[in-house]
């Protein structure tokens, strides 16, 4: 049999811990029992997936009361938008396509529930060739010629 050599040492150890590991909240507790110093900062809005601003009207309509409310599109509007739909024979469905909207936009204009956006406005006056805005509602639009 060969010699062994006893002079070699073999030395195991483990990996420190990952980046993860060293935030959980038990790394904390046993390094807190440890007596290490330990620092934490909380990073604002940190990890979210935020892809639109909160708008101002927002908190608004959270503390809506009957006093104070949102205005919404009169009936009128609805009435004029859901005429001029028919007479164009086109379903809410369809109509919501056309300006690219969910057709749940298209029903809430129409029975008056919406809040008024003057882009939406603005698209539906042009699908449906009717005004919805001013003092003319119902009436034709005029074809206004496009500036070069």
């Amino acid at each position: 049999m060969a010699e062994s050599d006893w002079d070699t040492v073999t030395v195991l150890r483990k990996k420190g811990p990952t980046a993860a590991q060293a935030k959980s909240k038990q790394a904390i507790t046993a390094a807190q029992r440890r007596g290490e110093d330990i620092e934490t900062s909380k990073k604002w809005s940190a990890g979210q997936n935020k892809q639109h601003v909160v708008t101002k009207n927002t908190a608004k309509l959270d503390r809506e009361t009957e006093e104070l409310h949102h205005d919404r599109v009169s009936l009128e509007v609805g009435k004029v938008i859901q005429k001029g739909r028919q007479d164009k024979g086109l379903t809410q469905k369809d109509l919501a396509t056309k300006i690219n909207e969910k057709p749940q936009v298209i029903a809430d204009y129409e029975c008056g529930k919406a809040i008024p956006n003057n882009q939406v406005m603005g698209k539906i006056e042009r699908a449906i060739g009717l005004k919805l805005r001013g003092k003319d509602i119902g009436l034709p639009l005029e074809a206004k010629p496009k500036k070069k």
